[in-house]
Formats: structure tokens, sequence, C-alpha cells
């Protein structure tokens, strides 16, 4: 999105689209290249429709979202530091608790208690113990600061009513994914998540292919991780992960788990309302009537406001 950049500092205003590099690789790899022979390619494939858009972000969509990358770097040196220290301990011959050794009273005991540590090994154990907590105090403060965000807390509230939705997973979907309304449809959201695989298809026979790798990277990592976990706060998905593991694959499971939260979460976006399970407006509904009628008796609590078949509804609160 660098032009982009340059566009608006030149005074003007950029279209919400804009032309995507791999497009551009083969007037690139040109063997004769010149700006009138590129601009006629462009020119052509743009009459045929032959380059696709691609959303380009707000300038205050951007600036936070940077900031959350940025927090994935630290978290990223975070976890490579603290498996140095474990690395250094397991070199020395050290015992110590796995579950226990980056919390702070046990580090600080053990580094002080423990004869087995080399006097060679202590300044390096105390400066990876120290980048450690920057790295935590740093952490705090940019997930702070993006959460008490004007322009983002009313947004963040209602995603994280989802279950197994954190704030790490409605801060990552709010800025990966900008303007919501982009999306036509869930499958187009699904796809931008990378959570399908593509289809090659011919006569009778279909194949699927891994997922592909044009997707949003750091949405996809976040959600899959968010499934894996999402199915102990939420009877629907654990059902659905169930469901997926009788066919024999786990990875498969936490896909389609991914895939019914990126629905939820459009859901949320569009009706502008907080989540509410399925369970929890039948049970309503039972206590209005006088508790003589059953779940299984009330079809027609799957309205058009539900997500995706009527798993779960939205309400209003």
């Amino acid at each position: 999105m660098t032009e982009a950049s340059f566009i608006r500092q030149a005074g003007f205003q950029p279209t919400p689209d804009f032309l995507p590099h791999s497009m551009l690789r083969a007037i690139a790899a040109a063997k004769k290249k010149n700006d009138r022979i590129d601009a006629g390619k462009i020119a052509d494939c743009l009459r045929c429709d032959f380059l696709p858009e691609c959303h380009m972000s707000s300038t205050e969509i951007r600036d936070r979202r940077r900031i959350l990358r940025y927090r994935n770097l630290v978290i990223k040196q975070m976890v490579q530091m603290k498996n140095r220290v474990s690395g250094l301990l397991m070199e020395s011959g050290v015992s110590y608790d796995k579950q226990r050794l980056h919390k702070m009273g046990y580090f600080t005991e053990l580094f002080s208690t423990n004869e087995e540590i080399s006097d060679s090994i202590r300044p390096l154990l105390r400066l990876g113990r120290e980048h450690i907590e920057r790295a935590q105090r740093l952490d705090r403060g940019l997930i702070s600061s993006l959460e008490q965000d004007p322009m983002l807390s009313e947004r963040l509230r209602r995603l994280q009513t989802i279950p197994g939705v954190g704030p790490i997973t409605a801060l990552t979907w709010a800025l990966e994914i900008g303007d919501y309304t982009r999306f036509k449809s869930v499958k187009e959201a699904i796809s931008y998540c990378g959570l399908c695989s593509a289809e090659r298809s011919s006569a009778d026979k279909i194949m699927r292919t891994p997922i592909s790798k044009q997707r949003n990277k750091h949405i996809q990592s976040v959600l899959v991780e968010a499934a894996k976990m999402a199915p102990r706060y939420s009877h629907e998905l654990a059902l659905l992960r169930e469901k997926e593991i009788q066919r024999g694959n786990k990875n498969r499971a936490t896909l389609a788990v991914a895939r019914k939260m990126v629905a939820y979460m459009l859901a949320v976006e569009r009706k502008q309302q907080d989540f509410v399970p399925a369970e929890n407006l039948v049970a309503k509904a039972v206590d209005r009537v006088g508790g003589g009628i059953t779940p299984a008796v009330l079809p027609h609590h799957r309205t058009d406001r539900s997500v995706s078949g009527g798993s779960c509804l939205l309400g209003r609160t």
C-alpha cells in the first residue's frame, strides 16, 4: 500500500481498491520494457478486466493495524527468548518445572537457590529474564492502548460476546478485516481468512487442494489458534468439532470451527448486536410459555437472523 500513501501525499485521493503487486509480475519480467509498453499492457489488461482489484483499508485502520503487527513481533521475540532460557538450563543439566519456569516468583527462587546453575550462564539467564519482562510490559501497553481506542472499543466489546473470541482475536479481526461490508457473503470472508481449499474438478472427478497461500496470514493464524480453544466455551462449536473428528481428521475439525467463528463474527458485525447462543433464546422462550415446550418443537426460532442455518441467533441486549 506504499503507492497509496504517496498518492495521498501528492494531494490526490486514491480509490478504495488498488492493484495488487502480484498481478504486475508479468510486466516486470518482460524482456523489452519501457514506460510506453508497460502503459499499453496495463491498459489492455484493464480493458479486458484481467486486473482484479484488492481492498485498501483506511489510514486509521492501517495505523492501528501497524501497532498490532508490531505487538506480534514482540510476542515472537519473547517466545524465542523463553526457549533460549529453557535451552540454557537444559544444556547445563539444571532440573526445573517446565510449567512454572517463566513465572516471576518461580524463576527468582530457582535463580537464587538452585546450586546446579553455573556462574557462566547466570548473566545470560538474567539478561534473558529482563528481556522477557520488558516484552510482557510492552505487550500489555500495546493491547491496552488498542482496547481503549474510541474507534475500536464498542466493536471489540460486541465481538468478545462470541464464545472463544478474546481480546487478541477481536483486535485481529477488526484491524485485519477493516471494512466488513466488502464481503458479500460468508464464503468470501472465509476465503480471505484462508480457511478453505481450492477445488479442481474434471468431469465427475473432484479434487480438493491444500489451503491456498493467497490469504491474510495474520488473521488465519489467530483464527486457527482460537478455534482450538473455542469448543471449550461453546456447546455448538464442541458439537461441530466432534462431528468433524468422527470423519477422521482433527485439522479439518479445527478449520470447520474457525469457519463457524468467521460466520459468527461477520453476523455480529452486520447486525451490530451482541452474540446470543441459540440455547439461551430457546430457554427464554420456554420460560415465557410456561415451561411446557421443549427446544425440539421450536423451529420458528430459526429466523433470518440466525448464523449459519440457525445454530446460533443474534438478539438485542
